[in-house]
């Protein structure tokens, strides 16, 4: 369901906690390869994908929605993601391929996101397989690096890695074939309003909002 924005609203608490995510990249770079500290690393990138359900769960439950949040939000969640495996990946830490493969399907998603907003398409909303994957995602690359620690637990760590990993990579694309229906309807309702607004009497434009896909 979309929950109407309040357009004029900027200083609410998630989007200052999107703003902190984007904040912690740095500490997260710091830890990883000037401390070389691959378990703090990890932790403040789970903690960081936390906080992605919980200032959703805020905007939603005390009505702090803004047309800000709705672009600062999966801002933030893209740039720790591609920065987090990138970073994750140039270490050693994980597979090259479970990181393209995470990589190339937010490039695709970001790109197509883009490409709508400028032919004009509605607003998507967010399905649950893609919100799953990421979060499977954002789960698993923190374990693989647990799991090239010097800790006693780490082959644990690795194979729970794995358990999120392949899953997560699983919804993340599966959502990607799911909106390709749901954009091509975005585009076709998007136009036709902007047909009906110019075609008025009036000849108000409509405001288009896209949503990112996560």
């Amino acid at each position: 369901m979309d929950v109407p924005a309040r357009s004029g609203r900027v200083l609410t608490v998630p989007n200052a906690i999107s703003v902190g995510r984007l904040g912690c990249v740095p500490i997260f770079l710091w830890l990883l390869f000037k401390r070389h500290d691959r378990v703090g690393a990890a932790w403040l990138l789970a903690g960081l994908g936390v906080t992605d359900w919980v200032d959703g769960w805020i905007a939603r439950r005390f009505d702090q929605v803004s047309e800000l949040g709705k672009v600062l939000d999966p801002t933030a969640d893209r740039v720790l993601l591609v920065v987090g495996i990138a970073a994750i990946m140039a270490d050693g830490s994980a597979p090259m391929w479970v990181g393209e493969a995470v990589v190339a399907r937010e490039l695709l998603v970001a790109g197509t996101a883009v490409t709508l907003a400028a032919l004009g398409a509605d607003r998507i909303d967010v399905i649950w397989a893609g919100k799953a994957g990421t979060f499977a995602v954002m789960i698993a690359f923190p374990l693989f690096l647990i799991g090239h620690a010097n800790i006693s637990w780490r082959r644990q760590a690795m194979a729970a890695a794995w358990v999120w990993a392949l899953p997560g990579l699983a919804l993340a694309w599966y959502s990607v074939v799911r909106y390709v229906p749901l954009a091509r309807n975005a585009l076709a309702s998007g136009r036709e309003r902007s047909g009906q607004a110019s075609s008025g009497p009036s000849g108000r434009a409509y405001r288009w909002r896209l949503g990112s896909a996560t």
